[in-house]
């Protein structure tokens, strides 16, 4: 079978040659230059080529042993091997938190799907673990993915907060943890896996987010570095703890969905600080 992935498989020039050719007309020479170093274009396309040929768990595996990256799992035993599950957690990194979660999840389960920016359904090696989320634009064939898996009995994996942590005060810390899986759980009956994952970019990329929304500038520019953040986890430890599935019939109209999504993301903090193991707000 004939590999995906070519020696250049990204390439910035020609993305923006294809995308949007009077800008890159626009742009020097020396702007792409910068660029290609900070996503480490040629070190990923490397990698890329050299792993042209596995696929899902193998692939991620490859990545993090690359990588140097020392996964610890806590309370693993939280996670069933079978059911109707959604896993929803932290989202500190913004690459290998993702992966090192589906490494450890797949050493229970194979079964799992985790919805996406549909920019990263262009990763072959990946794509079958994915389903895409369009966050610019209504797409109804997505939208109708989306649903079925929420109905289907494979296991899902999701991020609430949709964006990296941002530093807010003195603590890293997720975004607002948007009510959708919530909403969706409920209406599909999945019973809530909490997880926490332990990590934080550099003081470079937080520093930069708050500039930019302090300079009024909506465009999330920080995510640009995303890529150089992820090459300065080398070598480093990702703890990833696994609270006690929470039964779906715990949501009930104590709290609005928005409301409980925030005391669900406040649980899971204290899952990754030892506070709290068990989501209070279970009655019996």
């Amino acid at each position: 079978m004939k590999p995906e992935i070519s020696k250049e498989f990204i390439n910035l020039e020609k993305l923006f040659q294809d995308k949007n050719p009077k800008l890159y007309r626009l742009i020097p020479t020396f702007v792409f230059k910068y660029l290609r170093r900070v996503i480490h274009q040629d070190e990923i396309n490397a990698n890329l080529y050299e792993f042209r040929d596995l696929h899902g768990i193998d692939f991620i595996k490859a990545v993090l042993n690359r990588f140097g990256v020392i996964i610890h799992s806590k309370d693993l035993k939280n996670l069933p091997a079978t059911g109707r599950y959604i896993i929803v957690s932290n989202h500190p990194l913004g690459g290998l938190d993702g992966m090192a979660l589906m490494q450890e999840i797949g050493k229970v389960r194979t079964d799992f799907l985790f919805p996406v920016n549909d920019l990263l359904m262009n990763l072959p090696n990946l794509k079958q673990l994915f389903i895409p989320i369009n966050k610019h634009g209504s797409n109804t064939e997505n939208i109708q993915l989306f649903n079925d898996t929420f109905a289907s009995d494979i296991l899902l994996l999701y991020f609430p907060a949709g964006l990296v942590s941002r530093k807010q005060g003195k603590e890293i810390i997720d975004l607002e943890w948007k009510k959708t899986f919530l909403s969706k759980a409920i209406q599909y009956q999945r019973d809530i896996i909490p997880v926490h994952i332990s990590g934080q970019n550099t003081n470079f990329f937080y520093n930069l987010a708050n500039w930019r929304k302090k300079l009024g500038i909506k465009a999330n520019i920080e995510m640009l570095y995303l890529v150089d953040e992820m090459f300065k986890q080398k070598d480093k430890t990702i703890t990833i703890t696994f609270g006690t599935p929470i039964p779906i019939k715990v949501f009930d109209k104590r709290y609005s969905n928005n409301q409980w999504a925030k005391l669900l993301k406040e649980h899971v903090y204290k899952l990754g600080s030892g506070d709290e193991s068990v989501f209070k707000y279970i009655t019996n």
